[in-house]
Formats: structure tokens, sequence, C-alpha cells
């Protein structure tokens, strides 16, 4: 699936005095992994956040697969999107496999899962956890998960509906450099084996150098850069912090 903004402009922010994104043109194409750069403030996670209708916009529009995102067709559009939240944003009182089902409440009736999920999707829970390295924590509350463990379980949430597109905000945000390298790990073997479109909100430059295909560097609610991933240090020395009055 193709992801494509033209001319996109967000709410306006009052702290930083100008709108968060800012005539956003861009398109990340089937199979592509891009990371999204920039400093705090930039724009980088309003950007992620918009290709699924958690952030509305205000003029232009983004389309998935030529459909334009609206809140008639946002519905069907989010069944083929996973997103992985900034810190997992997990239930932390429930258990593993209950966190990974609930990637799959929007698209079931309520009559389906009145008497707990089918055992379908309930077996397909517990396979993602397993490829993850997660079969003997299942039912494992979350909060009792290291760092690492809770960031699987969140890709294996997203993942639960077999989607087409995989977004990940700062997934290894937190966490040390060995867990840090397991989760881009995971989201670049998802990449190359099954071809999926994977956008991530990364503030690593070696990271994103080793991992991604392209890079697209914000600044101001606007890219600056869209590319290649080498030379980039050079264009991020020269961001701006935003200046927020007090």
């Amino acid at each position: 699936m193709t992801i494509e903004c033209s001319q996109l402009k967000t709410a306006y922010s009052t702290a930083l005095n100008r709108p968060i994104l800012n005539g956003i043109d861009c398109q990340i194409k089937q199979g592509e992994f891009v990371a999204l750069l920039g400093l705090n403030g930039a724009g980088k996670s309003t950007l992620l956040r918009s290709f699924v209708g958690l952030v509305p916009v205000k003029t232009g529009e983004i389309r998935i697969n030529d459909t334009i995102i609206t809140p008639r067709t946002l519905r069907r559009i989010r069944r083929d999107i996973g997103l992985i939240f900034q810190g997992g944003g997990l239930v932390k009182q429930s258990s593993a496999i209950d966190n990974v089902l609930c990637g799959c409440l929007g698209s079931l009736n309520t009559w389906e899962t009145l008497w707990g999920f089918p055992k379908q999707q309930r077996d397909r829970a517990f396979d993602l956890l397993t490829d993850f390295g997660l079969k003997d924590l299942a039912y494992q509350k979350t909060r009792l998960l290291s760092g690492g463990q809770q960031q699987r379980v969140a890709i294996a949430r997203a993942l639960i509906q077999s989607p087409q597109i995989l977004l990940a905000d700062e997934p290894t945000s937190g966490l040390d450099v060995i867990a840090a390298q397991q989760v881009m790990e995971i989201l670049a073997q998802l990449h190359q084996k099954q071809a999926m479109t994977v956008v991530v909100v990364l503030h690593d430059l070696g990271m994103a150098s080793t991992y991604a295909d392209r890079a697209i560097v914000l600044d101001a609610g606007q890219i600056v850069y869209d590319g290649k991933c080498h030379n980039l240090s050079d264009k991020l020395s020269q961001l701006t912090p935003p200046k927020v009055e007090v």
C-alpha cells in the first residue's frame, strides 16, 4: 500500500505559533522502509498519526492506495494499518495475549467478543507472541515485562490484523541498546520478508542509517530533506529547536 500527502496542514499550535504540519507533500511507496527524523516538535509524530486519522487534517489530503482518508473511509483503511504507539500504549494490568487481542477489536462486531475472542483470533495472538519469543509470557501481566518485551507485545498487537502498512512512533524510546536493536530487527524482518511498508519515527540517526531505505526530515512542520540516509548528519545539525514562549 502507498501513502500520499498533498499540501497537508493540521491544527494550529498556539505554543509554536504555527500549524503543526504546514504544507506536507510526500509519497511513500509500497514496501519502503522510511524513517521520520527531526527535532522535538518538528511534527514527526503528528505526521505519522495523521496517516490513521488520529490527527485531524485542516487542509490538503492523505491518500492510502488512492483512497482519500475521510470519516467514511477511515474504518476500512485502518484495518490495513498497524500502529505502534510511543511507549507501547499497552494496558499494563492485562496479560500480554489480551493486549495483542485488542488489536483486532476494530474488525470484530460487539457480539463476537461478548463471550471472549474467537479461537481463531486467540490462536493468531498466541502464534505472534511465540514468534517474538514470548510464548511463556503470554498470560503474564504486561506491567511485569521488561521494556523490550512490552514493545514486542505492542508489535504483535499491531500485526494481529495482518496489516499492509506498519507505523511505529519512536519504538525504541526508553529501551537499552540491545532491546532497541531487537525491536528494529523485528521491523526490518517484517519489511524484508513480507514486503510490508514500514514508517518509523526515530531520533537515532545510526538506527535510521542501518535499517531505513529512506529518510524524511521535518523541521518546523515542513519537509526539509527526503532521500537516502547517508550524509544526514549535516542536515540534522542545521535544524533549529522550536522556540516556546514561557
